[in-house]
């Protein structure tokens, strides 16, 4: 269970999100909408103590930033160096270092988990290619793997389908609704309203402030849409 009590951003003089209260129950696929600038990414840096902020996020009662361990985050693709020389399966293995002491060696546990992890996104032939070499779906699809190795409890994912083929973002999309089915709780920053009734159990409406929150079938409606994006409400050719 995540909760988040009185939360607010402000960037200078300008409240970025404003006093946000909510109690998240898992497992749960969580969609987090609204317009450019409403604050989606914004609220998932500041739950994981990445931007100040106010107010307070838990994780089973404890402050979500003493559990960090729980926890794993893929931000947007555009903040990543993908040039860095390593290969598929280094970058997944990298999953397992929160649970690696310091001179704890890789067990042949740890690296068929690397192996388990590529099989279920498909990369396992790309396993030694440069990770500058892959698609942008592809090494989205890596970075998944690297939470799947993490094993984390919480996934938090900032806008994983921008820019991606169809293929990997079905597998994983597929791969998430796995992950959910295991007991993860997974919340995710998107922009494409047409996928949403598919991908969320539930839906977070934001423009700075909570606009709804709920089950999607109650809660993504045109009222809470309209009420959340105003004229820039736009599905699939637009809705009025």
């Amino acid at each position: 269970m995540i909760q988040i009590e009185h939360l607010s951003v402000a960037y200078q003089q300008t409240l970025a999100l404003e006093d946000l209260s909510l109690t998240i129950q898992g497992p749960t696929i969580l969609g987090i909408l609204g317009p450019n600038g409403a604050g989606k990414s914004t609220l998932i840096k500041a739950m994981l103590g990445l931007l100040p902020h106010s107010g307070k996020v838990l994780l089973d009662q404890q402050d979500l930033g003493q559990v960090l361990q729980r926890v794993a985050y893929v931000e947007q693709k555009s903040a990543i160096d993908f040039h860095f020389p390593i290969t598929v399966r280094e970058c997944v293995s990298l999953g397992l270092y929160p649970h690696l002491s310091i001179f704890k060696r890789k067990s042949k546990e740890d690296l068929q988990k690397v192996e388990n992890a590529m099989k279920l996104v498909n990369l396992l032939d790309l396993a030694d290619r440069q990770i500058g070499q892959l698609s942008g779906g592809q090494f989205q699809r890596v970075l998944i793997a690297r939470c799947l190795v993490q094993e984390a409890e919480v996934i938090f994912l900032d806008e994983p389908f921008a820019g991606i083929d169809s293929v990997s973002e079905d597998i994983i999309m597929q791969t998430l609704k796995t992950l959910k089915k295991e007991g993860k709780t997974i919340l995710i920053v998107h922009h494409d309203l047409s996928k949403v009734p598919a991908y969320f159990d539930q839906v977070l409406l934001l423009h700075r402030k909570l606009i709804a929150f709920g089950k999607t079938e109650e809660t993504f409606t045109k009222e809470n849409l309209h009420a959340a994006y105003g004229h820039e409400l736009f599905i699939g050719g637009g809705v009025g």
